[in-house]
């Protein structure tokens, strides 16, 4: 899993590229929990490269999107491949997550 990041007007921007699993979970969630230790609660998960994704990696999701939430911020996800898409539908965790197509749109979203 390799992930970058950059902020734009106040969000933050997370690129994941990989296989989202048991694996690496642990990876993404740190990287989560520094994004949100140093104050920043308005995040974007970019799952372009996201060609796999577990319940693991919901799992991480999902705490981000409680933990964010809590501090009156928030986790919205974009650019998610149709295979990905589809866990997130099975699970029902697109009542829970605002979906976006592109970047550009979930960042003018906040």
């Amino acid at each position: 899993m390799e992930m970058t990041g950059k902020s734009v007007n106040n969000v933050e921007v997370v690129f994941l590229n990989g296989r989202l699993d048991a694996y690496n979970s642990n990876l993404v969630e740190g990287k989560f929990n520094e994004i949100i230790d140093s104050g920043k609660v308005q995040i974007v998960a970019d799952l372009s490269g996201v060609d796999y994704i577990s319940s693991s990696g919901l799992r991480v999701m999902l705490s981000s999107l409680k933990k964010l939430n809590k501090m009156g911020g928030t986790l919205k996800l974009s650019c998610l491949q149709h295979y990905v898409l589809e866990v997130f539908e099975i699970a029902g965790f697109t009542q829970l997550f605002q979906i976006y197509d592109s970047d550009k749109e979930a960042i003018a979203s906040f």
